[in-house]
């Protein structure tokens, strides 16, 4: 027997619904769903150690539900090219729906106009509908349910209705009363519906591995007193690796030897570049600076924070606790109960109170048409297309239904700071002259030293002198200190800039000026200092400035009834006390890396129940994953942050947070009116039929009736 951990490839899984019942049909095989893991993002499944089954009765187990499996390796768990049965899924459905347009087409030829042809169907004419047309609408259906079938199939053997056993039931009743084309378009649009599902999470499968991008493919290993390239995968834990001036770290490690400024964004969120010295560690994915370094190999490529972030999107996304469809909910007792009485309505008059077959038999067909949910089903999704296309207007990206419905019962959220509730690049907020130096002397010399360096404070400093219209001519013979600053001449003289270590290093710091640079160094600012010779001319200190509106958004909030606003990030705990005193928030938690913001955000689900984590970098895209509803800042979010959240604001506007969580309880509002409209038709044609006083013509007459109302209502979403 077979009990070692195996992993295998699952082509099919695409939603959480076909991860539960993965582990109805497989739990039982391998001992219990506690021996299975999965991983949606890459369609991995996970069989732990001690498992009590082979690996074909696995196989046999999966190819049941209608999905099927491979052992997992390397090239099919990864790469840019869709799957075989994406690919077959994708031609199948393009099929379906070139031969219902065909089988229509054939229809309007032999009918002699639209509408004769649109109307034939479930009118007793059903003898008018050329056989041409008739197979050609066989065929789509079976092309669009090639995939559907199975789980229909599953899902009444197990008697658990779900959404393919919907649509499978309403296809063949559809056919059963002549609605051949209704039952052609039904499977067509559900074929499409779980194509376009398969290319989203694909898209999201990508992204992720373009986090892998974020390191370089081979490792500048230090060797004979030289550099080898090798692959990351090959470097050991302990050996040393070159990084040059401009590189990306390729592995996690310890500085040796060197100095320089790290922009760490992309893994820890930090808004300024972080000088590491000898003894401090890096991180795989980071970008040096103006410095060359030593490296020592601290962690191997496969347990990099980098990548224990792309393990945890993969492991979050299965744990998601999203609601389920409410289309799928509705199935499992309404399809059951409709087929229970329409059978009981065909069988015990006839048998039990002498009624006609035929009369009976028709007011079962009649129950069965009434019964289709076609405004029901259409109730909840048209509505949910306005709400998504108006907040696309207002600057919100929504990835789905059910993530428009969510921020109308959020009770917390959590927001990361660089990027999100500030600029996300550092600028100058204070100007400070001293010793008798103006502060247009302080900006010119500023820019003439400045203009000399590629260091992104430099580049912040420049813009505002520019900005303030200071004129001003570059330094000459400029020489840069890592860490600490650097020197240039000016009309002659020869003049620094630097950190505040930099400035005591130059004996020009008195005992107000240092309590000065404590204060803002307290306060999360930069300081950069500027003299000549002992002579301080003065100080410019920068910061990553918070948005105007951040403060505003949260009185939204809070009054929208999101009661707890919290603040998460990689930050220094003096920044983000400073952001948090500058915008109202009490709730910080500071210096997190992405694994204690992927814990903070389990806490705060534990307590609240309906979370949101709304951020912008690579490392946030755990959080988000695992947070009830992730939100990212689409303008300036990386990729993967942005793939893998479920709303993206397209201009990092801020203020659409609070319009998000209105525009959700409206939605809510039309959804709920809609499906009390549709089920009170259908409770009332119900009464109709056991009287004998609804006709098939009146059913669909009345069945698209609501139809229509339900999507008119639905529509006023687009005002909102």
């Amino acid at each position: 027997m077979n009990t070692r951990r195996r992993t295998f490839k699952v082509h099919g899984m695409d939603c959480a619904e076909e991860v539960a019942t993965l582990k109805r049909e497989v739990g039982p095989v391998v001992g219990g769903e506690e021996h299975l893991a999965f991983d949606l993002l890459n369609a991995k499944m996970i069989v732990s150690e001690g498992a009590s089954a082979s690996s074909e009765a696995i196989l046999k187990a999966v190819a049941s539900t209608g999905m099927n499996a491979e052992p997992w390796r390397e090239s099919a768990g990864s790469g840019h090219e869709k799957s075989g049965r994406q690919k077959v899924q994708l031609v199948l459905t393009i099929f379906s729906g070139g031969l219902t347009a065909l089988a229509f087409g054939l229809h309007i030829w032999s009918s002699g106009g639209f509408h004769e042809a649109l109307g034939a169907e479930g009118m007793g004419h059903v003898h008018r509908i050329p056989w041409a047309s008739k197979g050609a609408y066989l065929g789509a259906m079976f092309a669009a349910c090639w995939f559907i079938a199975p789980k229909a199939w599953l899902s009444a053997r197990r008697l658990r209705p779900d959404m393919n056993l919907l649509m499978v039931i309403a296809i063949l009743g559809a056919i059963s009363i002549g609605e051949w084309f209704e039952a052609a378009t039904v499977a067509f649009l559900f074929a499409v519906s779980n194509a376009l599902e398969g290319w989203s999470l694909s898209r999201a499968r990508r992204a992720v591995e373009a986090l892998m991008d974020l390191t370089p493919t081979l490792v500048q290993l230090v060797k004979n007193g030289g550099s080898t390239p090798v692959r990351p995968e090959e470097v050991s834990v302990g050996a040393l690796f070159h990084v040059r001036p401009g590189e990306r770290v390729p592995l996690d490690g310890l500085v040796l030897q060197g100095t320089s400024a790290l922009n760490q964004a992309p893994i820890t969120g930090e808004s300024m570049p972080v000088t590491k010295v000898p003894g401090e560690e890096v991180f795989a994915g980071s970008i040096n600076g103006d410095g060359a370094l030593v490296i020592e190999c601290s962690r191997p490529a496969s347990d990099t924070v980098l990548a224990r972030i792309i393990r945890m999107i993969g492991e979050a996304s299965t744990k998601r606790a999203a609601s389920e469809q409410w289309v799928d909910r509705f199935a499992k007792v309404y399809t059951p109960v409709v087929m229970v009485l329409a059978l009981l309505v065909a069988l015990v008059p006839p048998l039990m109170l002498g009624g006609i077959w035929g009369d009976w038999f028709y007011r079962a067909l009649v129950l069965l048409v009434i019964a289709c949910p076609c405004a029901l089903v259409i109730s909840t999704p048209v509505s949910i297309v306005a709400g998504l296309a108006s907040a696309a207007r207002h600057g919100a990206l929504v990835k789905g239904g059910m993530y428009l419905e969510i921020p109308a019962h959020l009770k917390a959220i959590a927001f990361d700071k660089t990027g999100t509730l500030t600029e996300g690049h550092p600028s100058v907020v204070q100007v400070v002259p001293l010793n008798g130096h103006t502060k247009l002397e302080l900006l010119r010399v500023a820019g003439a030293m400045e203009s000399q360096s590629d260091h992104p404070l430099a580049r912040a400093i420049v813009a505002h002198v520019k900005s303030q219209g200071v004129a001003f001519m570059p330094a000459q013979d400029f020489q840069a200190f890592q860490g600490k600053g650097a020197t240039a001449f000016l009309n002659g003289s020869a003049h620094w800039l630097g950190s505040h270590r930099f400035l005591e290093e130059q004996g020009a710091e008195s005992p107000d000026v240092h309590a000065q640079l404590e204060s803002l160094d307290a306060d999360g600012r930069t300081v950069v200092a500027f003299g000549v010779g002992r002579e301080l001319i003065g100080f410019l200190a920068l910061a990553d400035a918070v948005r105007p509106t951040t403060a505003s958004v949260f009185q939204n909030l809070r009054g929208a009834g999101v009661e707890h606003l919290v603040l998460l990030t990689g930050d220094n705990k003096g920044t983000a006390q400073a952001v948090g005193r500058q915008v109202g928030l009490t709730e910080i938690q500071a210096e997190l890396m992405p694994e204690d913001k992927v814990k903070a955000i389990e806490a705060l689900v534990a307590k609240y129940g309906q979370v949101a984590m709304i951020g912008d970098g690579v490392n946030d895209a755990p959080a988000m994953a695992r947070a009830t509803l992730g939100i990212a800042m689409g303008a300036m979010g990386s990729d993967a942050a942005v793939e893998t959240a479920d709303i993206a604001l397209m201009n990092d506007d801020l203020t659409r947070i609070p319009w998000l969580v209105n525009h959700s309880h409206r939605t809510l509002t039309v959804i709920r009116q809609n499906i009390t409209f549709a089920l009170a038709v259908k409770a009332l044609f119900v009464v109709l039929t056991m009287v004998g006083h609804a006709s098939l013509w009146s059913a669909i007459a009345a069945d698209m009736g609501a139809s229509l109302l339900v999507i008119f209502n639905g529509l006023r979403l687009l005002k909102a």
